[in-house]
């Protein structure tokens, strides 16, 4: 900054600018003050372009990262918590009931509406992301936590079946 004014102090030196449209004359401080708007003026839309620039970067991984998913969520990802679903049920342990809304599955107790567990693309940090949600309450305290299991492209059946059982032992431990 302290160098910027000092190229703009020895830029106008013993210049005068003339305005085309009115004519008028800057020179000296007036000078100095208009040529450091223009600088700003300048920074700022340098910024305003980069952050357009990232914005469509990032729709365009996201949309990517979304294509990937879906179809791993529809042929892998619901039939695996289906299957866990049946399992605890068949065994008596705990029942779940399953749910897909758009672009996600939920593991939901039909005890307690409030306690699940629950996978989805999450897309609004820089790297689009595969998270588990895990939410249980116990007596008045809700227990909530959140795991980055990977890239959308980049996550296995294993994976999966990892972070849910690691999720269902909070589950059965009561």
């Amino acid at each position: 900054r302290d160098l910027e004014a000092f190229l703009i102090k020895r830029s106008i030196e013993g210049r005068t600018v003339r305005v085309a449209s009115s004519g008028a004359e800057i020179t000296g401080p007036d000078l100095e003050k208009a040529l450091q708007r223009m600088i700003t003026q300048q920074k700022l839309l340098q910024t305003v372009e980069r952050a357009k620039a990232q914005a469509a970067e990032r729709r365009a991984r996201n949309d990517e990262a979304t294509t990937r998913f879906g179809p791993f969520l529809d042929t892998v990802v619901v039939p695996l918590v289906r299957q866990v679903a049946q399992a605890l049920r068949a065994e008596s342990h705990l029942l779940f009931n399953v749910f897909t809304p758009s672009g996600s599955v939920r593991l939901m107790s039909e005890r307690n509406a409030e306690d699940f567990i629950e996978l989805f693309l999450d897309t609004t940090g820089t790297e689009p992301r595969v998270v588990g949600r895990t939410r249980r309450s116990r007596g008045s305290r809700v227990l909530e936590s959140e795991e980055a299991l990977g890239a959308p492209g980049a996550l296995s059946e294993e994976d999966v079946l990892a972070f849910l059982l690691r999720a269902l032992e909070g589950f059965v431990e009561r």
